[in-house]
């Protein structure tokens, strides 16, 4: 039922629009600086100058629409997290619940239908109630949405100084303006799209911002869905979201519901029984606790961190830091990334597994891509984002680079030394140079002096050396003495030789090597500003056996190459963006080039299942090979301290990195007599635990992705002649780098494990 419209003042009626613009051009400036300063200061002039001042307002609102929450899903759909500044989801006025938008009428706006903006009924009857000593506010729901819509409008230009409340710092000027304002707003706008407007930006209390958020988090429940009481309740709190909380203040909640529907009932909006019920019915708030960003998200905080990262690094969304922080945060965005719950949920599982019983704070982190998308499955490490009793706690993503390719930050460890998963890049510039894995060659050479002949056709220098002969080197050392012999290539990478991987080096190009660890993405993952992608050097004889430090992410893509045929395809994160509007924002999408020759990459993929079938990855347990399950080619690797071990590998479908070591400090924290799981380890190689987390994350998944067998490499390539033996007495007349300004060992340490 409508109140009955004042034939004279009504703003609402065509000569009320006119009498009601003039009527309040003159007097609001008396009635409203009555309501706000003593009635003796209000002189004539002051209301001829408040009408003057009134006239040059503006009569333009820019309405953009308010804050929303952005969300993070996965690639099905399933949310992630909720980012936000303002707790708010925008809901149409036919998905809110006909109580409430008859409860906030009754109790804020009555005659809401019936003026044009400004209530002078209202007005009056407030300065009436003020002069009696009772201060009563006259602001109809147009002034209060034209209020919130200006506060908010500071809010997202960063002037949240200016923000005017009543009450508080809004002074005669400030209520004037939003008076003219809303008058023009009704022009503009429906009474339907102002109520809704009004209803999606209002505070609710608790950082539940517009009636969907707070239907959620006081009632766990949709504004749809809201009761009569429910409804009553909520649009009591407009008024004072603190006094009136019901978490808090229950009876002056209760006390404030019960006004809302007794006012509905004398205006007819409800029956007395209805009345009578909802009076009755308790205040037991259902709580739904807000949980904005990456540490509450419901799976992968870490991966949903590196999302947002990626976001606020990119100028798609903003020109600066600052106006990408309110794109993201306030734009209700829609981000769907490549995330496979499925595929998270496993590896969190077998990442906890791995090291849970773990008091010394060790280390586990699994990622995997997809091959022919570069599209992340998944990004798990055994860490949990938020201090909690009892958990190793941390805000580092051990998967990922510390900066990105344009020097900003990513939140990530930087990666850790690969070790002996560096060799299959060597192997691999051996088959590029023609020759065959079954070649022989002299893995007894330990000695690689200062004046090696290395072939390098690259500009870089040659830099390392090993021999116990000067001082403060050593030679180069396997773990077991009886591999210091004739093996082909193929056995040397199958049980990670590292006199093997020398001398295979020593019959190749070591730019050959550069121009595939380069083409397959590998980068270290300490980048610096001035240095965004610090190229790995193949030429510094350490990296041959995995000396500098190399994020999980990049392994696991550069794999996914050779389970590609040879095409490298950067990781992505994020396959769409839309905002609020359902507009299509910029998003990442594959970005795949030919890395590797096919056939190259197939020879790879064969021996590697052999690493898996009778090399060091037999040693797995459960084991996964060709011979036992279905196809999958990996290799182990272990740093000289034992402190970072992996096993990274692939199908045909999916290639995965497994890591396990010491995540504190410089990572020079040595993996020996430790106890993980209650199990104790002399010393960790890459196929313990690594290996185990490996194994049974790709048994889980991978068959959702493709087992496929892989291609066969060509027949020359696996049964090429024998080559003879490398010589054991290295050339003396080529011409060497004088590293003369090097130190005298490799300058970082790399893998002389034999099994890792």
């Amino acid at each position: 039922m409508v109140t009955r419209r004042n034939p004279i003042f009504d703003t609402a009626t065509t000569l009320g629009k006119i009498l009601g613009f003039l009527g309040v051009s003159a007097i609001c400036g008396v009635l409203v600086a009555g309501l706000l300063v003593p009635a003796a200061a209000v002189s004539g002039s002051a209301a001829s100058g408040s009408i003057e001042f009134f006239d040059t307002l503006p009569a333009e609102l820019k309405v953009d629409p308010p804050s929303q929450s952005t969300k993070i899903l996965a690639a099905d759909g399933s949310l992630i997290a909720n980012l936000y500044e303002e707790n708010r989801t925008k809901v149409s006025l036919d998905q809110i619940s006909p109580f409430m938008k008859e409860a906030v009428i009754a109790v804020e706006d009555s005659r809401f239908y019936d003026h044009g903006g400004v209530d002078t009924t209202g007005i009056l009857r407030a300065l009436v109630s003020t002069a009696r000593g009772n201060k009563q506010g006259a602001s109809t729901i147009t002034q209060q949405y034209v209020n919130n819509v200006l506060n908010a409008n500071l809010a997202a230009e960063g002037n949240e100084d200016q923000i005017k409340l009543n009450g508080v710092n809004k002074g005669v000027g400030d209520k004037l303006r939003e008076m003219k304002l809303a008058i023009a707003l009704e022009k503009e706008f429906t009474k339907e799209q102002i109520l809704e407007g009004y209803l999606n930006i209002v505070f609710f209390n608790r950082d539940a911002y517009g009636i969907e958020a707070a239907s959620k988090l006081f009632f766990s429940t949709t504004a749809k869905d809201l009761t009569l009481p429910q409804a009553a309740l909520l649009a009591g709190l407009v008024n004072s979201p603190s006094a009136f909380d019901p978490i808090s203040n229950p009876e002056n909640s209760k006390q404030r519901r019960d006004l809302v529907l007794s006012l509905m009932l004398s205006q007819h909006k409800i029956t007395q029984a209805e009345h009578d019920a909802a009076v009755a019915t308790p205040v037991e708030p259902k709580v739904t606790p807000a949980r904005q960003g990456c540490a509450y998200a419901s799976t992968a905080p870490y991966f949903c961190d590196y999302v947002l990262h990626l976001l606020l690094n990119n100028p798609a969304y903003g020109a600066d830091a600052q106006e990408r922080i309110n794109n993201v945060f306030r734009g209700g965005l829609t981000i769907t990334t490549t995330l496979d719950p499925n595929a998270q949920n496993v590896a969190q599982a077998e990442s906890d597994a791995a090291a849970g019983a773990n008091p010394d704070k060790w280390g586990s982190a699994i990622v995997s891509v997809q091959p022919n998308t570069g599209k992340i499955i998944n990004m798990a490490q055994n860490t949990s984002f938020l201090p909690a009793d009892g958990k190793f706690d941390s805000q580092v993503n051990f998967n990922v680079d510390k900066l990105d390719k344009d020097g900003n930050d990513l939140n990530g460890m930087g990666g850790f030394q690969p070790g002996s998963t560096m060799k299959p890049f060597t192997f691999a510039e051996w088959l590029n140079e023609g020759k065959s894995m079954n070649t022989n060659i002299n893995a007894s050479v330990r000695k690689y002096p200062q004046n090696f002949p290395w072939k390098n056709t690259c500009p870089d220098p040659t830099v390392g050396w090993y021999d116990a002969r000067i001082p403060g080197s050593f030679d180069l050392q396997n773990s077991d003495e009886g591999y210091y012999r004739s093996m082909t290539v193929l056995y040397g990478l199958m049980n990670s030789i590292n006199t093997a991987t020398f001398a295979s080096a020593a019959q190749v190009d070591l730019c050959g090597i550069q121009k595939i660890v380069d083409a397959v993405g590998i980068h270290g993952g300490l980048p610096t500003a001035e240095d965004p992608n610090p190229q790995v050097k193949m030429t510094t004889l350490g990296n041959l056996i995995g000396s500098t430090q190399t994020a999980p992410l990049t392994m696991a893509s550069a794999f996914a190459t050779f389970a590609n045929d040879g095409k490298y395809c950067e990781p992505i994160a994020i396959t769409s963006v839309t905002d609020q509007t359902g507009a299509q924002l910029p998003a990442q999408s594959s970005n795949c080039k030919d890395a590797v020759k096919p056939e190259v990459a197939r020879g790879v993929a064969y021996a590697m299942q052999e690493v898996l079938n009778g090399g060091s990855g037999s040693l797995i347990v459960p084991r996964l090979s060709t011979k036992t399950n279905f196809p999958v080619a990996a290799k182990t690797g272990t740093n000289d301290t034992n402190g970072s071990t992996w096993v990274v590998g692939y199908t045909t479908g999916l290639a995965t990195a497994a890591w396990f070591g010491d995540p504190l400090g410089d990572q020079l924290r040595p993996g020996r007599n430790l106890t993980v799981n209650g199990k104790f380890y002399p010393a960790i190689d890459g196929y313990m635990i690594a290996g185990p987390m490996f194994s049974k994350y790709m048994a889980q998944v991978a068959p959702a992705y493709g087992t496929t067998p892989f291609t066969a490499p060509p027949t020359n390539m696996v049964n090429g002649t024998p080559a003879k033996t490398t010589p054991t007495s290295p050339a003396t007349t080529a011409p060497a780098p004088q590293p003369s300004s090097q130190p005298s060992t490799d300058p970082a340490p790399g893998n002389s494990d034999k099994k890792g």
